[in-house]
This record gives structure tokens, C-alpha cells and sequence, in this order.
């Protein structure tokens, strides 16, 4: 969304910033961030549809974009399909009596993405590495997930109706650097010899907001181009690429480190009374440096193992 000045200079429909003048400053995995960046909350977007609720008692906020058709998707640049946030700040709090009321929520948006999800043989894919902290979000929700596939193999269609089970089973495929391989090709080679019905895969995402690292979860149902957020794009995975409906899961645990400065050195600068060209010329200079940088809380390490905790009970929940 990009107007002209009479002087016939670009400006975002936001603000002179937001909508990425400077490169990178707005990098962002959350549909719920895109649809913000417009320059009125109110304002209509044709072909996308935007829902939210508030849960006072839980202090749970739910926000549901749906990108109807592709004017739309052009216009928010993200894929059609329904994007699910759940805002909780409570979330990185360390007690166990908010997480049952987040597990809920999770297992409700979950099956309202997936038609008949307790009755589909699930693959569920932890993409990140766990060597890395901010990025180890999957692959811990994939060690405290209850798999069944193997002990439905082993005794039967009898057993699984007897235990009211679910056909799940789950990989962390790891990094490119680990591997050599890109996540797609690994899961598509599992597909083609376990022939889930649907993929989960969950992931860490970026985020432009700092309030928003590990207190938010986004849930849709048009899968995920891995490291998009960070400017390391990998293949996405999606119907299209793997062959089977997918469903992403993911909470925003980085920050653009330019996003951080920019918007703290514009309000400062404003409040100074500059003119916008003159901001901008700063904030360009100040976003070259801190290019390719990102901020994660000092206390992820906690964040991601009560998160992934969190999302790993909803699964389970789910399947058994």
C-alpha cells in the first residue's frame, strides 16, 4: 500500500515508515501485524475479514484474519487462508493455572483450522534447531508429544478405538546447516512412506512488536515458509509443496533489532520536532547497521520450554 506525495516521493499508507521505506525495519511472520500496519485500524480491506474478541477472565485475546481471495492476499502479502492469533500475555508468567486455559484455546483453533482432526493420521513436524535457543520452539514440543502411530501398527485399529487415540506421529527435521537438506524435501519423503492426511508443523516466528515475543500464538491453516521472518527464506511448506492439507502453529520469539531503534529513535525525533525527511535519512543510516539483527528476551531459555510445554499439551490433548 503505497501513496504518492505531491512532491512525488513514496509514503506508506501507515506512517512515513511502517510499511517497510526502510528495508527490513517491519520484518514480521504475524498476519495480526500486517493487518495493523494499515493506516486505520477500521479501515476496509478488500477481500479480508477480521474478527477479535477479548476474554476479560482469562485475558485472552483472539484476533482471526481471514484472507478471502487473492486481492486480498496481494494486499496483506500472505497466502489465502485463515490466520488464528491468540495474545496472551500471561503466557511467559511461570504458572501452571493460566497454561491450562491456553492449552483450551490452542485445541479450539486448532480444530476449527482442521476439519476432523481427531480422526486424520497426523504427521506433526518441529522445524527449528534446538541448538539455538529462540529457534528450539519445535523441536522441544516435538519431545513432550505422546506419538501413537507405531503402537496403532503394532496392535491394531481395536486398540486405538479402545484407548480413543489419535494416529500421530512426529519429526524434527533440524536446519539446512544440520542436515543438507531443506525441511520440505525431508517431509515430503516422510509422506510419501507414512501417507499422513495432515501435517502440523510448529515454529519460532518474528515478530515486530516486542510485547508480542513469547506471549503470542498464531494458528493457521496455510502453512509456513520457514524463516521468513529473519530474511532466510527456506521453501515453504504448504499443500502445494507437500501434497497434504497443513496447518502452522507458531509463536514469535525475535525481534528485528532495527525495529526496536527505529521505532524508539522516531518517537524521540519527532517529539524534537524534525522533519520526516530527516528522520528517514537517520533511520536508513541506523537500520544499515543493525541489518540482520535480531533481539530475543533474556529469559527465553524458560520461555520456550514452558511455551513448547503449553503447545505440546494442546496436541496431545487433541489426539488422545
Amino acid at each position: 500500500m503505497v501513496d504518492k506525495n505531491t512532491d512525488g516521493s513514496n509514503q506508506s499508507s501507515n506512517s512515513f515508515y511502517n510499511k517497510e521505506n526502510v528495508k527490513g525495519m517491519s520484518r514480521t511472520d504475524l498476519a495480526l501485524e500486517v493487518r495493523e500496519s494499515f493506516k486505520e485500524d477500521d479501515v476496509e480491506i478488500k477481500g479480508v475479514i477480521l474478527d477479535e474478541e477479548y476474554n476479560k477472565d482469562k485475558d485472552i485475546r483472539i484476533t482471526t484474519v481471514v484472507i478471502k481471495d487473492q486481492k486480498g492476499a496481494e494486499a496483506m502479502g500472505k497466502p489465502i487462508g485463515t490466520y488464528i492469533t491468540i495474545e496472551a500475555p500471561k503466557l511467559q508468567e511461570d504458572d501452571e493455572s493460566f497454561h491450562e486455559p491456553i492449552t483450551e484455546e490452542i485445541v479450539k483453533y486448532l480444530k476449527k483450522v482442521a476439519a476432523n482432526l481427531e480422526e486424520v493420521n497426523v504427521l506433526i513436524a518441529g522445524l527449528g534447531n534446538r541448538e539455538v535457543t529462540p529457534d528450539a520452539l519445535g523441536p522441544q514440543v516435538v519431545d513432550n508429544l505422546f506419538v501413537t502411530r507405531h503402537l496403532i501398527r503394532e496392535f491394531g485399529d481395536e486398540f486405538k478405538e479402545k484407548n480413543n487415540l489419535g494416529n500421530v506421529s512426529a519429526i524434527s527435521p533440524g536446519v539446512m546447516g544440520q542436515t543438507g537438506m531443506e525441511s520440505s524435501e525431508i517431509l515430503r519423503g516422510i509422506i510419501k512412506e507414512t501417507k499422513p492426511q495432515l501435517v502440523i508443523v510448529i515454529d519460532a516466528l518474528a515478530a515486530r512488536s516486542i510485547n508480542r515475543l513469547n506471549t503470542t500464538i498464531q494458528i493457521t491453516n496455510t502453512g509456513i515458509s520457514p524463516g521468513s521472518g529473519v530474511g532466510n527464506n527456506r521453501k515453504a511448506l504448504n499443500k502445494e509443496s507437500l501434497g497434504v492439507d497443513v496447518v502452522a502453529i507458531g509463536v514469535p520469539t525475535v525481534v528485528d533489532a532495527a525495529t526496536i531503534v527505529n521505532d524508539t529513535m522516531e518517537q524521540y525525533m519527532r517529539k524534537q520536532g524534525l522533519e520526516e525527511k530527516e528522520i528517514y535519512q537517520f533511520l536508513s543510516e541506523v537500520n544499515q547497521q543493525t541489518a540482520n539483527m535480531f533481539v530475543t528476551p533474556k529469559s527465553i531459555d524458560d520461555s520456550i520450554k514452558r511455551i513448547s510445554f503449553t503447545i505440546s499439551e494442546a496436541l496431545n490433548k487433541c489426539f488422545s
